[in-house]
C-alpha cells in the first residue's frame, strides 16, 4: 500500500465513528448496535455482526493470516486463505478480544474481555481467557445477577448512580472468589 493511501485510510480511521469506519471497510451491521472498536481488517464485507449487539474497544476482527512467512519460505506468493467471522443478535463482546478468521459466535452470548476467540461459539454461552473457553450459561449469569446484584441504575444519570452506588453496602458489589493455589 503507497503511503498517500495509507494517509487517506487513516485519516478514515480517524474521522468516522467506530460503526461508519467498520461500515465503510463493508462490515454488515445490524440494528442496534453499539460498535466501539476500530479493528477491522482489510476484507470487512466477510464479517457479519448482528442486531443489538456490543462490540467493546480494541476488539480485533481477522478474516485472514499466519502465512506471510508461509509464503516467503515457499515462493508461493499467491497462497491465501480466509475464514468468514459471523456474529449472532444480542451478543456482547468484551474490551480487548481477538475473534479469528472462520468463527461464528452464536445469539446471546458474551465474550469477556482479552478473550481470544478461535472457536465456535454456541447460542446462549458465556466464554473468556486465552484461548476462550465455556465458563456458563448467559440466563444463568442474568438470573444470578437478578437474584444477588441487580442495583437498578440503568436508567440514572451519572450524579445519580454515583451516589446510589456509593451508598450500598459491600454486599451489593460482584466479588470474585480467590484462584485456587497449588500447595508446593
Amino acid at each position: 500500500m503507497g503511503k498517500f493511501k495509507r494517509l487517506i485510510e487513516l485519516i478514515a480511521k480517524c474521522s468516522k465513528s467506530p460503526q461508519a469506519y467498520a461500515r465503510s471497510k463493508g462490515v454488515k451491521i445490524g440494528k442496534g448496535c453499539f460498535i466501539s472498536t476500530r479493528e477491522f481488517p482489510s476484507e470487512g464485507y466477510l464479517i457479519e455482526i448482528g442486531n443489538y449487539v456490543r462490540v467493546a474497544p480494541e476488539t480485533a476482527f481477522y478474516t485472514h493470516g499466519g502465512i506471510w512467512s508461509i509464503r516467503k519460505k515457499h515462493k508461493d506468493s499467491d497462497l491465501d486463505h480466509f475464514g468468514k467471522i459471523k456474529i449472532g443478535d444480542y451478543t456482547y463482546i468484551g474490551e480487548r478480544c481477538m475473534i479469528m478468521p472462520g468463527v461464528t459466535i452464536g445469539n446471546n452470548c458474551i465474550i469477556g474481555g482479552g478473550s481470544v476467540v478461535t472457536k465456535n461459539v454456541p447460542d446462549g454461552c458465556m466464554v473468556a481467557g486465552n484461548p476462550a473457553k465455556f465458563i456458563g450459561y448467559t440466563e444463568d449469569f442474568y438470573h444470578r445477577l437478578k437474584e444477588k446484584n441487580d442495583t437498578k441504575t440503568g436508567k440514572m444519570n451519572a450524579k445519580e448512580k454515583k451516589k446510589y452506588l456509593l451508598s450500598l453496602p459491600e454486599t451489593m458489589f460482584e466479588q470474585k472468589p480467590f484462584i485456587k493455589v497449588k500447595d508446593v
